[in-house]
């Protein structure tokens, strides 16, 4: 457990075809199943201050303990995405992910002391940042807003995880 951030709670690769990832995982990993969310719509989406225009697809399945997340970038759009694709880095992860039930709190203290790189909104479920990269660290933290119903929600995949079989490996739909 970090003490600075909680408990892990996601790993998030940044790949350059998400449907042939998700497979990989599948077949070659046993991962899933994989909840695709195809061009997700995210409000109030900010890429170092300013409006981004980035046009992602996104994918979560559990592995264990921690929730794996997919993100391909469709368009050339400046985000965090395409400067990690640009950099050539496509086999590690991109982020980690740490969940709160105190967003709003917590973004305040954490933007002051690292900064805020990228933010945003899916729907009803609240926000997620960035935070601006730790050189020495080599990776990217993400804060997950968890108070507004994504908790239940990454339980739900959990679950599903926990219970699946093989089959329907990929569904569009999120579970209830």
């Amino acid at each position: 457990m970090s003490r600075i951030f909680g408990d892990l709670l996601q790993i998030g690769f940044v790949v350059t075809d998400i449907e042939a990832a998700m497979q990989h995982w599948v077949q070659c990993l046993g991962v899933g199943p994989w909840f695709f969310l195809s061009h997700l719509a995210i409000q109030d989406f900010q890429y170092c201050g300013k409006p981004c225009e980035a046009d992602i697809s996104l994918a979560l399945a559990q592995s264990g303990s921690v929730q794996i997340e997919l993100i391909e970038q469709h368009n050339n759009a400046p985000s965090l995405y395409q400067g990690y694709l640009r950099g050539g880095a496509l086999s590690m992860q991109h982020h980690l992910g740490y969940g709160t039930m105190h967003f709003e709190e917590d973004m305040k203290r954490l933007g002051i002391q690292y900064g805020i790189a990228q933010s945003g909104r899916t729907g009803m479920r609240g926000g997620f940042a960035y935070l601006k990269g730790d050189k020495y660290a080599g990776t990217i933290i993400e804060i997950i807003d968890l108070a507004k119903g994504r908790a239940e929600l990454f339980a739900a995949i959990a679950n599903a995880a926990r219970n699946w079989d093989g089959i329907d490996q990929i569904r569009t739909t999120l579970p209830s």
